[in-house]
């Protein structure tokens, strides 16, 4: 595990487009074609400050709203992407207000459970959700415009940025990841350069304090890594716990909101499986997906007619040949959003992710 960047390490940000971005005659009918190049960043900019996929769309569509209605005022002083990014950050900001943060089950300062614990399930929980790699990878757009570290879109860090309160979060976000100067973020947010000095200190200092790390995972699916998983995919078909044990490693995490139980080691995480999975042998297919820059998979569930439906989203952590973390999170319309089937037939057979 890596402790979390501070700004000086992180990757820096690209010098910006030297063609000019607007001109004079550049008319408000125009300006939805020249800010749409900036979606997918802003996607991600706002999922980092909200934790929720769904509130990160609407977050973004009232950024461009916005903008819209007050493109006749814009005078180039700054960038378009540079606008774009603080009326983005005080969308966030005013949506926030009043707000809890979205944890994840670890987050909730509860001691691990054990397999064979009542399962409780914490719907008044607003909890953190995942994203899907398409709708925030900018470096499949314009590697020219990669904004900060792979990293900065990991479950863990998005999890450990809900421990901030949202100016503290708005400021690492904007100086640690987007590289943006003090006096930059100061006029962002109408404060002073001293109070963004001061915030981002005491965010730093906050996760420190709490040993919050974000997990480094292999960018690619290397020969080696795509066996592995090939064999976790297949493990869960033919629910073949011993192999799945011997794949985490030994203090492996696995939590599932919206349960507030999590699960430490990987004894425990397989008795939990074996004991309180409902599906047996060719029960539980899974798809292939990514999230957070993560490898993923849609696990769906046997029924009596025969046919599969979804049962969670796993989001999986992979340090060196083990699984270190599993969130497997029980919520149905994430499979449609990760364009993931609605269902599969009866007749689905595991595929290899290789194939």
């Amino acid at each position: 595990m890596t402790q979390l960047k501070t700004a000086p390490e992180m990757t820096p940000e690209v010098t910006p487009e030297t063609t000019p971005e607007t001109t004079p005659e550049t008319t408000e009918a125009e300006f939805p074609k020249l800010a749409d190049r900036y979606r997918r960043e802003l996607m991600a900019h706002c999922y980092r400050m909200t934790g929720s996929v769904y509130d990160a769309e609407d977050m973004v569509q009232e950024t461009y709203l916005r903008a819209w209605r007050a493109f006749h005022d814009f005078e180039a002083r700054s960038s378009v992407r540079t606008w774009l990014y603080r009326i983005a950050t005080n969308v966030c900001l005013t949506a926030l207000e009043g707000k809890g943060r979205r944890p994840l089950p670890t987050g909730l300062g509860a001691p691990g459970s054990y397999a064979g614990d009542e399962l409780v399930e914490g719907t008044e929980v607003p909890w953190l959700e995942p994203v899907p790699d398409v709708m925030v990878d900018v470096a499949n757009i314009d590697p020219a415009r990669v904004v900060g570290n792979r990293d900065a879109i990991r479950l863990a860090f998005i999890a450990a940025l809900q421990h901030l309160p949202a100016r503290q979060r708005a400021v690492l976000i904007l100086r640690d990841v987007l590289r943006w100067k003090a006096s930059e973020v100061a006029e962002a947010l109408e404060t002073s350069t001293a109070a963004v000095n001061s915030a981002l200190q005491r965010a730093h200092a906050q996760l420190a304090a709490q040993q919050l790390s974000e997990a480094t995972v292999e960018d690619d699916l290397t020969p080696r890594l795509r066996e592995m998983l090939d064999r976790y995919v297949a493990a869960f078909w033919e629910k073949d716990v011993d192999t799945l044990v011997k794949m985490l490693a030994k203090d492996a995490v696995w939590e599932m909101p919206p349960f507030t139980g999590w699960y430490l080691g990987a004894e425990n995480i397989g008795a939990l499986i074996d004991t309180q999975c409902p599906g047996g042998v060719h029960d539980m297919p899974m798809v292939a997906t990514v999230a957070n820059g993560q490898p993923a998979y849609g696990l769906y569930m046997r029924q009596e007619a025969g046919h599969f439906v979804p049962f969670h989203l796993q989001v999986l952590t992979i340090e060196g040949d083990e699984v270190t973390r599993v969130a497997a999170f029980f919520e149905p319309r994430l499979f449609e959003t990760f364009g993931l089937p609605a269902t599969l037939p009866a007749d689905w057979s595991s595929p290899s992710i290789a194939g």
